[in-house]
């Protein structure tokens, strides 16, 4: 047994839930998306009985939640309670929420890795500003950002989880993140978001 409770809270996106756990559920710097039950198996048992609930469109799990985006024809009224004690049900009997990085993830990485992005000398100012201003915040609403890439003034992001067609992420991306790069570094001239 492994105690463990859970708490429900809202996000910016009407459409997810995020479920906090009183301790680490996955053990890694990363965040994981699932977009399917398929893309779940073999790496995420729980993120795979979640879609078994057939209202639920996507599963995000990092270090102590997990982020549900469901279909927008049912009220959170209706399906949050049970969808919070199916999650500390689990994360009772087992210790991690995330067995393996799935596959795809593995690939995507690999694939970062040969695709010829030439490193600007801004990139590493930018995953700090990243990091330290952002990163907090998009995390507290049941997401993560990432960095792709600075060219031509351009800096490329990766919006998952509770961010990733969220009403409001535009306004982030272009209000806040934006005007935080473009104050910090002259360099940059806009800021968009990858689809992933």
């Amino acid at each position: 047994m492994f105690p463990t409770s859970i708490y429900a809270e809202l996000t910016p996106n009407p459409n997810t839930m995020k479920f906090v756990a009183d301790r680490v559920i996955f053990n890694s710097k990363d965040a994981v998306e699932y977009k399917t039950a398929a893309e779940a198996k073999g790496s995420s048992e729980l993120a795979g009985k979640l879609f078994d609930f057939p209202f639920v469109k996507s599963v995000f799990i990092a270090s102590n939640f997990v982020t549900v985006t469901k279909t927008a024809d049912l009220s959170w009224d209706l399906i949050t309670f049970e969808l919070r004690e199916f999650v500390r049900e689990f994360l009772l009997k087992h210790e991690t929420a995330v067995e393996k990085i799935p596959e795809f993830e593995v690939v995507a990485e690999e694939m970062k890795a040969q695709e010829p992005v030439e490193p600007s000398e801004y990139d590493d100012a930018i995953r700090h500003l990243l990091n330290e201003y952002v990163k907090p915040a998009v995390e507290s609403d049941g997401g993560a950002i990432d960095f792709v890439s600075f060219k031509e003034g351009v800096v490329k992001v990766q919006l998952r989880g509770s961010c990733s067609g969220c009403p409001s992420s535009t306004m982030t991306l272009k209000d806040g993140i934006e005007n935080l790069l473009k104050t910090e570094l002259p360099e940059v001239k806009s800021v968009e978001a990858e689809s992933v």
